[in-house]
This record gives structure tokens, sequence and C-alpha cells, in this order.
């Protein structure tokens, strides 16, 4: 058996933590009769499973009976990707109709000239009369969402398919700073009402029960696993990663080696810099760099001391420490007092701070 644990963004590892709840949530809104709403926006800290959870409810949706799904890339022009991902799902349907019955009984009559002479939303347009026409319901996802030309075009256009009642869904992910620019931008205002999920941490007894099954370990080793991911979902998958393959058997299945824990903990230091750390790093503001160095991950920071050492009085350090909780980076979860939101992190800025 292969390693169940993977690096690889976006893909749905063997070894996963359903995030149901908001599975559920999203589902019901999209599928309820009336629906409640037709767009949904889930916004989290890189690593956090964003893609992960929007591909399960895709794949979920996808099982409906009348329900079309389409990804779209959010570095191509989107309307234009739209017009082919529309045209492929509808002769793909035509396909399946095709065995049965006359194409233009179903109501796909697909002529590729005339689609190539349209415009993007006249094509677009024109599948969705197709697939409304079938009792069809269409969900768009979008992954990794920003505040492009291309975005503000697609989504304008959208709140006018919604005014013409197509039934079109969009579920779409980003940061959080990505997102409030898309709903703050003064022609996409009706984003604002969208109803949005901010993805937390995972839950540490889950993550402790799949570490016990997955690793084959006792649960007296699997907490303090757990606990050091801090139910960052990239940590989690990292550490079982390294811990899985660390794990050896022998051809004795009675017979196994300690893990070297400190090999580990390097290994995850890298991978955590490597893949999202330094990117987070990166993104970041000095004075939210200066903020976040000021923290510790052994215990929770005093938010006056924090203040003290960045030169700001608590009225205006406020709104970075808000920015940074909104984010994902830091959690406030004793009055008074600030930590990390991310495992290690902090150990890893210095770093790059260090190698300034």
């Amino acid at each position: 058996m292969g390693n169940p644990f993977t690096l690889t963004f976006g893909k749905k590892p063997a070894e996963y933590i359903i995030r149901r709840e908001h599975i559920n949530e999203i589902k019901g809104a999209f599928l309820n009769t009336p629906s409640r709403c037709q767009t949904y926006l889930i916004q989290g800290v890189r690593g956090s499973g964003k893609t992960v959870l929007m591909t399960t409810l895709s794949i979920e949706i996808a099982e409906e009976k009348d329900w079309i799904c389409v990804d779209l890339n959010s570095s191509l022009n989107l309307l234009e990707d739209l017009s082919y991902r529309l045209a492929d799902a509808c002769e793909s349907a035509a396909g399946l109709i095709d065995r049965g019955l006359d194409i233009s009984v179903a109501g796909f009559g697909i002529g590729i000239g005339s689609r190539e002479a349209r415009d993007n939303v006249s094509r677009c347009e024109h599948y969705l009369k197709q697939l409304s026409a079938q009792g069809k319901k269409l969900l768009i996802t979008i992954d990794e969402v920003s505040n492009t030309e291309s975005m503000r075009q697609f989504a304008g256009q959208f709140q006018i398919w919604i005014r013409k009642d197509f039934p079109v869904f969009l579920l779409m992910t980003g940061l959080y700073e990505n997102i409030y620019a898309i709903q703050n931008s003064p022609q996409l205002t009706f984003l604002l009402r969208s109803p949005k999920v901010t993805l937390g941490p995972l839950s540490l007894s889950l993550i402790t029960r799949q570490y016990e099954s997955a690793l084959n370990i006792s649960t007296e080793k699997a907490i303090p696993l757990a606990r050091l991911t801090k139910g960052y979902a990239f940590a989690f998958q990292a550490l079982g990663m390294l811990y899985y393959d660390y794990n050896v058997q022998d051809n004795d299945a009675s017979i196994q080696r300690e893990p070297d824990n400190a090999a580990i903990l390097r290994n995850l230091d890298s991978c955590l810099d490597e893949y999202v750390y330094s990117k987070i790093w990166n993104s970041l503001s000095p004075l939210d760099q200066k903020v976040i160095l000021q923290l510790s991950d052994e215990a929770p920071s005093r938010v006056k001391d924090v203040c003290d050492a960045v030169g700001m009085n608590s009225s205006n350090f406020s709104k970075y420490r808000e920015r940074l909780i909104k984010k994902g980076l830091i959690t406030a979860q004793q009055h008074g007092y600030l930590e990390p939101a991310l495992p290690r992190f902090c150990v890893i800025c210095r770093l790059y701070q260090a190698l300034i």
C-alpha cells in the first residue's frame, strides 16, 4: 500500500477529513427548492483545504439528477472559458441522448460553425437556454479567484444571468484578501450578499483518529502529532506523509522501527516553508510581518507586549490584529492574548527575517 497522505494541492487524498458541515450547508443552499442562493464563497488561508472542499462539492452535486458542473481556470478569460466548457457539456449530454433519441428532440441542436461566430456572452446564453430547456442546472466552480478584469466581467455577467432566471450557480474559493477585494469592487457589490464559509482548523480529535488508523499507532502517540498540526489541513497531510514514510515496518510485522522525530520535524518545516509559508510571508506587509515576529509558537503572547514591540497603541494595532485574524494567521482565543494559527509559523518566519 502506498502512502495515503499527499502534498498535491487540490487532489483529494486517501486520508481526508471531510468537512461535512460545510458540504451540507452549501449543498442545502443550492439543491433546496427553491434555491436559497445561487452563489457561495469559500475562503481560507493557503493550505486550509479550500480546493479539496470545492472539488468534493462539485463531485457530489454532479451526481445529483439534472445537474451539470464545469470548472473554470481563474487565469484564463473566464467568459471565453465558460463558453467552451458549456459547449463540451452540451455535446456530452447530446452524445448520451443520441444513443436512444434524436438529438433535435432532446433539444441539443449544436452547430459548431454558428458557435464559432458568436461572441462569448451570446454563446454562453445559447447553451444556458439549451440546458434550461432540458431542466438542467449548472454549477460553475472557480478556484483561487482574484480581483482581475476577467473576474469582474464574468461576475457582472453572472449577475445578469441570475436576473434572467437562468439556472446557474457559482462556487468560488479564494484567500481572504482576494474575496474581500472582489466583494467590495464597485461593479460587484451583489457578491456582498453572497453567503461565505471560512475554513478554520480541522478537528484535532478527528486528526488523532485518522493518524491512529493510517499510521497504525496508539492514541498516546497520535495525540501529540495531532496537536502539532494545530488542525491545519496541509500540516495534517505533511506530517502524516512524513511519519508514514519513517514508520517503516520490517518483514516481521510485530517489529516496528521508531521514527526519527527530529528528522520528521525538520522535514515538516521544509514542507511548510517550501509549499505555503514562504508565499504567505511574502504576501504580508512589513508591519504585518513585524507583528508575526513578536508572537511565540510556544505560548500565547500578550497584546500589550506585541504593541510595545511594534511601536503601536492598542487602537492603532486593532486593525492589523483583525486583518491577520481574518487571513487565518493568528487567533485570539484568550482575551488580551494572541497566538499563531498555523503550526511552527513563527519559527519559520524568524528564519526568513534572519536571512534578509
